[in-house]
């Protein structure tokens, strides 16, 4: 029997087994949510160089870049949780018509039952764990996929969530995309995927067939206006904002990072010396030696950004950046002055440290331009 098929096999029995846990109401107490939201809350906290270690070797993330995303975050969601959790269980007294005289009602919320949750590789951990703590805030058993493209982090979290979670409740099943089509056709009472449009509109068609409810968080193109502002101190915010969306999370390997910038063609020049000098603050003169860039993921990816800039009118848009080192899988943040509309950059969602910069007539040409473009 083929490894994948073992791991189907035994999962068959566990999903069973975590069933049978839903069904017999321990999820839903309000001891046991707790008690595994300050599980997670521990995990977070006693593994927190184990983390910054999976990060770095899979991504090659820094410290303070990974407990700004990941670790930081996380521990204010689950504490949020904690927070509300008793509110966010009780009941609510709903409003009824006028015909209903001297009638009461009361809206109840009902954890969902088996929750299945797809994970992607550009945050690992953060986008692993956070749809985790609303399941187990809600009530759920709750199978977790990790990304295979994240092997490090994968691993530590199916090593250590079975030692602060309910294994009973929570269980995580390491593979590739086999396991992942395969554990989609199984009935789930919720799947909740990020990752790219491309697969998920392989979840909904697997969903459909149990017509189980889907939570999709894709990524797209997300562009930025850049309006002519009035003050230096505006601008400089603006271009701190827009250089922050794009390059300081993930190297732009994010699915909220901004994806291209509109700004009228009068401001583009001063706009690109504004970032310039931004970038190097935030990133340093050699941001490959200093390591304060998140690498590419992977050789796949490293080609696909590499191919997006080897298009002859694009590489000669290249206005700041453009450095590439295959063997260590950096591509430098790199800036673009209206590259061609139809190359594939300005189609396709970019996912890595390349920003076009657009150049409009007048700034009120933008909501046509975001609205004749492609979305995903």
């Amino acid at each position: 029997m083929e490894p994948e098929n073992e791991v189907m096999g035994e999962m068959e029995r566990e999903l069973e087994e975590m069933r049978e846990c839903y069904r017999s109401g321990r999820t839903r107490e309000a001891s046991w949510r707790k008690s595994q939201l300050k599980g997670l809350l521990r995990l977070l906290r006693e593994r927190e160089e184990e983390i910054f270690r999976a990060l770095h070797q899979d991504l090659g993330k820094h410290p303070a870049e990974a407990y700004r995303d990941e670790i930081g975050s996380l521990i204010k969601s689950v504490n949020y949780a904690l927070d509300c959790l008793k509110r966010w269980i009780a009941g609510n007294r709903a409003k009824l018509p006028r015909i209903a005289l001297l009638t009461t009602a009361k809206i109840v919320p009902e954890p969902l039952g088996l929750v299945l949750v797809i994970s992607s590789w550009n945050f690992p951990i953060g986008l692993s764990l956070e749809p985790l703590i609303g399941a187990l805030a809600a009530g759920n058993a709750m199978v977790l996929k990790p990304s295979e493209l994240a092997p490090e982090c994968s691993s530590l979290l199916a090593n250590a969530i079975p030692l602060y979670l309910d294994d009973k409740a929570v269980k995580v099943i390491q593979g590739g995309p086999g396991i992942a089509e395969r554990l989609l056709h199984r009935k789930w009472d919720k799947i909740f995927f990020t990752g790219s449009a491309r697969i998920g509109r392989k979840v909904i068609v697997a969903a459909a067939e149990h017509l189980t409810p889907v939570t999709l968080e894709l990524g797209g193109k997300c562009p930025a206006v850049i309006d002519t502002l009035s003050s230096s101190f505006e601008r400089k915010v603006a271009v701190q904002r827009v250089l922050g969306a794009k390059f300081s999370s993930s190297a732009g390997q994010a699915c909220i990072g901004v994806d291209y910038v509109l700004v009228e063609k009068k401001f583009s020049s001063a706009l690109v010396e504004l970032m310039k000098v931004a970038m190097k603050k935030m990133f340093g003169e050699n941001p490959m030696e200093l390591r304060s860039v998140t690498r590419i993921v992977n050789k796949h990816h490293f080609l696909r950004l590499q191919s997006l800039l080897h298009d002859p009118l694009v590489k000669s848009s290249i206005v700041y950046g453009g450095l590439m080192d295959e063997e260590n899988l950096f591509i430098e943040p790199t800036i673009l002055m209206d590259p061609p509309l139809q190359a594939a950059i300005m189609m396709d969602e970019i996912f890595g440290p390349l920003l076009p910069i657009v150049t409009l007539n007048k700034i009120e040409d933008s909501i046509e331009f975001i609205s004749t473009r492609p979305k995903h």
